[in-house]
């Protein structure tokens, strides 16, 4: 294959996704030809290892054999039909499946991440309108969130370089102190940050709680916010007053499900039960786009109706698609066959010992881990850091891609102890070959 042709080609033909288009004049794609397990393999041969999960999706590697075959069978039998008059085996099973596991019950099917989040928030605002409290249609977001970037996601998303552009489009709504443990004072807990970040929620809902429909929160590791990482205690305070007010938790575990904080959804460390609980990414193990909401059998029963303007007329044509349901039953039946939770939480302890060069690393900062996620922040005056790891890590074979300053691993749980030796080494040298860069950036700068 023509690599320079192919890379040419996407360039006059494909808009790449969350890419100023121009750096591309100076920073190649990288054209992928194949994958296998934790590894990504380039037209040319070079192989990369896929640390962050291409975009958190991938569970058990690529090319994994029983996801691949469970699509393959259903394939032979049904690949799609509307879900709107019509039902499947493959989406009434993961319904069931997924019940089962959370303790919530009719499951709304869509298409990606932010779709859910767009579910999520016009069925808690159509529940209050349902329930005759039409003005409780505003929702309460963390500092430094993400939740997507369609417009209702935008409008309880933190970030100003996904928001701002958009800010005409985007809804006004509130804003709170966001429980990091970055932001402990010297000698505090990350328990005392959590207790100081509900207090701020409860000004909120003390102050609006009559017009605020939602509360919605990435539950323990906030993904975008450079994997900020928190204590379950402000999950259980922020549940209690959510109660207290009349005000819907809606937790997005759309990064964070599916084993990756170390419980099969994060909420379990908390003891808690959201309202609704969006899920994505992980589901098929990286294999098909699919989202799902789960939601409370009570808030399903206020749509219930003779009316129909009651009812949620929310679609997607591939809702509840049979191939990526199959692929999500297949990762159901991995976690359970292969004891994924178990086994993650041994592979976690041992693989603290090998990254722990990295705690003691004189420019690294806020060493952390919640489960299977990895992240640290790196002492990098210059711009342009994240550019410059992500590109020195791809010599090293890496594919890393640093959120601002935040390097992070979330690699797929196939990874063995000497691939994540190879992180590390890799890791390494990718942090000192930024530096360099950056100090020969700044001579070039002086003279």
């Amino acid at each position: 294959m023509n690599h320079s042709n192919l890379l040419a080609r996407s360039l006059a033909a494909v808009w790449h996704p969350c890419t100023q288009m121009k750096r591309h004049e100076k920073f190649p794609l990288i054209a992928i030809a194949r994958a296998q397990g934790a590894w990504l393999y380039d037209v040319d041969g070079k192989r990369y290892l896929d640390a962050v999960s291409s975009w958190w999706v991938n569970l058990f590697g690529h090319g994994e054999p029983r996801i691949k075959a469970a699509i393959s069978q259903q394939m032979d039998s049904l690949e799609h039909v509307m879900l709107a008059g019509f039902t499947h085996q493959p989406v009434v099973e993961l319904s069931e499946r997924l019940a089962k596991l959370t303790g919530l019950g009719h499951a709304f099917y869509g298409s990606d991440g932010a779709s859910a989040i767009e579910v999520a928030l016009k069925m808690s605002a159509h529940y209050w309108r349902n329930q005759n409290q039409p003005q409780k249609n505003r929702f309460v977001y963390l500092e430094n969130s993400y939740h997507g970037e369609t417009a209702g996601a935008l409008s309880v998303t933190d970030v100003p370089i996904f928001r701002e552009a958009y800010a005409p489009l985007v809804r006004d709504n509130f804003v709170v102190m966001n429980p990091d443990a970055r932001q402990a004072a010297e000698g505090e807990s990350a328990a005392s940050v959590a207790e100081r970040a509900a207090q701020s929620l409860e000004a909120t809902l003390t102050a609006h709680h009559q017009e605020i429909a939602a509360l919605i929160v990435e539950p323990l590791v906030q993904g975008a916010a450079g994997m900020a990482m928190y204590d379950a205690l402000y999950l259980q305070k922020a549940r209690a007053l959510c109660d207290f007010y009349g005000v819907h938790l809606i937790c997005d575990e759309i990064a964070v499900g599916f084993g990756r904080t170390g419980s099969m959804f994060a909420c379990e460390q908390a003891n808690i039960k959201p309202d609704f609980l969006c899920l994505s990414k992980g589901i098929t193990g990286g294999f098909l786009p699919l989202a799902v909401v789960l939601t409370r059998n009570e808030i399903y029963a206020a749509f219930y109706h003779d009316d129909i303007s009651r009812a949620f007329l929310h679609s997607h044509s591939y809702t509840g698609n049979p191939l990526a349901c199959a692929a999500a039953l297949a990762v159901l039946d991995i976690f359970e066959a292969d004891d994924i939770i178990a086994r993650n939480t041994s592979k976690a302890l041992r693989w603290d010992v090998i990254f722990s060069p990295l705690a003691a690393h004189p420019r690294v900062r806020h060493y952390r881990r919640t489960g299977m996620i990895w992240a640290f922040d790196v002492i990098d005056v210059a711009p342009g850091f994240a550019q410059r790891f992500f590109a020195a890590a791809l010599a090293q074979e890496l594919l890393l891609r640093p959120i601002g300053n935040t390097v992070y691993f979330m690699p797929p749980y196939c990874v063995t102890d000497e691939e994540a030796a190879q992180l590390l080494v890799g890791t390494l040298a990718a942090l000192d070959a930024a530096e360099q860069e950056k100090s020969e950036l700044i001579d070039v700068a002086v003279a």
